[in-house]
């Protein structure tokens, strides 16, 4: 699932780091941890620390996060008395600070060494047993929402490995930490990250849950598909039917979830997702299809008009199209015509890079069946 970046950020960083963590996050960021760790130490000093690690600060009673708990406790209708013993619990992770900071850009980006982490046999062969082990969730998914068995497998097994890769965190503490003391050195997303936590004690009071004992990502993601808390209360949900959703031990909720969410964003039954093309020889052209991003905007009669050329079956397509551009270091660019279903995978992960090599493994997985 799904933190946001703005959509150019958020492909250069995925491209970047190559070492794509669950969805909704970004790859590991370092930074200066004596920077990091002495002005949040500073910020935090008034509050209580745990009795179990002395390294470790609560937020105890601080001012501003009892406000923030009394707030939307009235905002949502919760107990205030079991918002704030939620909070009062959560600890400042001066891990998470420095994990959430952009990553160096020092490494040029390459498709084929991005692809090659996660279309490897190891994870397809994982994948050939997730599919076998839920080839039942995955075919009713496909019949409800219209989204391919392949292209949810190809999710979960980016994200998270087949659960094996679900994030260790706290996700009370990680979204604490970003929520109120969010790291300097980068735009602040602290507001961002308030709604996120806001959502987890909503999602954690509804299913009868200690916020404490949710674990997940650095940045707050859930469970198989790594949702954030606002993505599970909105596009969760109950597919096995036992009265509750559970992203990190029920595959068939995760399943189902997927599925849902990319019908929520545009998802097309029976549109592939791209096609192959050459793209236009004249340096001008090519970024006339290229202005727009990956947003579908050129016919398949303006793409030949500007001299890129598409395979037979994509010339038939009444829809949009992108010329979507992958870098491959210092080779020639990778290129593929992205359809409104290309698009909608984006929106799980606003990154070209990560949109194909879901699809490339969902692909690898179905032919190793």
């Amino acid at each position: 699932m799904p933190c946001r970046l703005p959509l150019r950020a958020a492909l250069a960083a995925a491209a970047l780091s190559f070492a794509l963590l669950p969805v909704h996050a970004t790859a590991p960021h370092h930074a200066s941890k004596a920077k990091a760790t002495a002005k949040k130490t500073s910020t935090a000093a008034r509050t209580a620390r745990s009795d179990s690690d002395p390294d470790v600060v609560t937020y105890g009673r601080r001012e501003d996060v009892m406000r923030f708990g009394a707030d939307m406790a009235e905002r949502f209708e919760l107990d205030p008395e079991w918002v704030q013993r939620q909070l009062q619990q959560a600890r400042y992770l001066p891990s998470v600070a420095k994990l959430i900071m952009p990553p160096p850009v020092s490494t040029a980006k390459n498709w084929a060494a991005y692809r090659a982490r996660f279309v490897e046999p190891q994870r397809v062969a994982a994948g050939r047993r997730f599919w076998e082990e839920n080839e039942r969730w995955l075919a009713l998914a496909e019949e409800r929402w219209g989204v391919p068995a392949a292209l949810v497998v190809g999710i979960i097994g980016v994200e998270t490995y087949y659960g094996r890769n679900m994030g260790s965190f706290r996700v009370l503490d990680a979204l604490a930490t970003l929520s109120f003391d969010f790291p300097s050195g980068r735009s602040d997303r602290s507001g961002f990250f308030r709604d996120e936590l806001a959502q987890l004690l909503v999602w954690a009071k509804r299913e009868g849950m200690e916020a404490t004992g949710v674990r997940g990502s650095y940045a707050g993601a859930v469970g198989l598909p790594q949702f954030m808390p606002s993505n599970i209360n909105k596009l969760a949900v109950d597919f096995d039917g036992n009265g509750h959703v559970d992203l990190m031990g029920s595959a068939a909720d995760a399943i189902g979830s997927v599925a849902n969410y990319l019908a929520s964003h545009g998802w097309q039954p029976g549109l592939p997702t791209h096609f192959s093309v050459a793209p236009p020889t004249d340096p001008a052209q090519r970024a006339v299809l290229l202005a727009p991003d990956i947003l579908p905007s050129f016919t398949p009669a303006q793409f030949a008009e500007h001299g890129a050329a598409l395979e037979r079956t994509a010339q038939e397509l009444d829809g949009p199209l992108a010329l979507v551009q992958l870098f491959n270091g210092d080779g020639e660019p990778s290129y593929v015509a992205g359809t409104r279903n290309f698009y909608a995978v984006t929106r799980y992960n606003w990154s070209s890079y990560y949109a194909l090599a879901v699809i490339e493994l969902g692909a690898a997985v179905a032919a190793a069946r």
